[in-house]
């Protein structure tokens, strides 16, 4: 069972004295721009859902995304007056919901109504019980239901612009459907091949591509809880690493431990491709770049060929399978 780190807040009168409005957090980046007169604001818990909703939405919405620093952690993410102050703002709230983000719900007490607030895990129609894998933003089909979502509510409060949200969010949802076709193709060839994690962060699109998960299910829960992996389960993880089974190695990392890091050389050293990913929204890169950088990596260090993914865009993308280790 996989159970999500506990999410801490700093909200209240000591945080008001020490820090100004215009402060950043750990998640934090440049204070944003005014927002254009008469647009949407919307307020999300991670830049990923920030980049999505500025997707569907255009030039009609203002987004003001609470963790936006690539190097930030959301487990444990300590929230400012800023982030108070731009959910006292908004009109709609995102948040991922499952246990992933629960300062946004702590932020959003009292300022926003439960139906101003989009919770991507209720939206996703999966099980959502202790076995709760809640980075969703890995499962491209739950991302084609946001984008529907955010169209109905963006229409909503905007109606005179509604052609325009249906229009963004087709628009997003065909380069996500080429995303899928690439990821059946990687499915075609090598469906049922085993994979490792370091952490659940990728699974969906690898569950997506037909790859089958044979980390130790102890490992995974230590390193999501930020715990020592017990002795045992740590060397029965590196026999796995160094039988040169796995097809390659899914890596976090953003939150990469001691443990992780030797599971990750015990992989290398057997000639096990490494892939790394990431939680949070790399600088300078959109939510579709990034998919499309993680997919990639995954064709090469899978051997894969896809020849429909020609020109497209992927820089600026974190993603990249690591060369094995001499």
């Amino acid at each position: 069972m996989i159970y999500p780190r506990r999410t801490v807040l700093l909200l209240g009168a000591t945080l008001a004295a020490t820090l100004s409005l215009g402060a950043c957090g750990d998640g934090g980046g440049a204070p944003a721009p005014p927002s254009p007169i008469g647009a949407i604001s919307v307020v999300t818990s991670t830049n990923v859902y920030g980049d999505i909703a500025k997707a569907v939405g255009g030039s009609h919405v203002a987004v003001h995304a609470i963790v936006s620093n690539a190097g930030a952690d959301p487990h444990g993410y300590e929230a400012n007056a800023q982030d108070k102050l731009a959910v006292s703002k908004a009109q709609i709230g995102i948040e991922n919901g499952g246990g992933y983000d629960d300062f946004f719900a702590q932020l959003a007490k009292g300022q926003l109504g439960p139906e101003q607030i989009l919770n991507v895990s209720e939206l996703s129609g999966l099980d959502t019980g202790p076995d709760f894998n809640e980075h969703l933003w890995y499962s491209l089909p739950t991302m084609a239901t946001l984008a529907d979502e955010l169209a109905t509510r963006f229409s909503a409060a905007a109606p005179a612009e509604a052609a325009s949200f249906e229009a963004q969010a087709a628009a997003f949802k065909e380069k996500l459907q080429q995303l899928e076709d690439r990821v059946q193709l990687v499915k075609d060839a090598h469906g049922g091949s085993d994979i490792a994690v370091t952490e659940p962060v990728p699974v969906y699109l690898l569950e997506q591509a037909g790859l089958v998960n044979k980390t130790p299910e102890k490992f995974t829960e230590a390193v999501e809880n930020g715990a020592d992996v017990p002795a045992a389960v740590m060397t029965d993880t590196l026999s796995l690493m160094a039988s040169g089974t796995m097809a390659l190695l899914a890596n976090n990392e953003q939150t990469e431990s001691p443990q992780t890091i030797e599971v990750k050389e015990a992989a290398q050293k057997a000639g096990t491709p490494v892939v790394d990913f990431s939680e949070t929204l790399p600088a300078g890169t959109s939510y579709l770049d990034w998919m499309t950088a993680n997919v990639a990596a995954v064709e090469k260090a899978l051997g894969a060929s896809a020849p429909s993914a020609a020109g497209t865009a992927d820089s600026g993308a974190t993603a990249s399978a690591a060369a094995p280790a001499k």
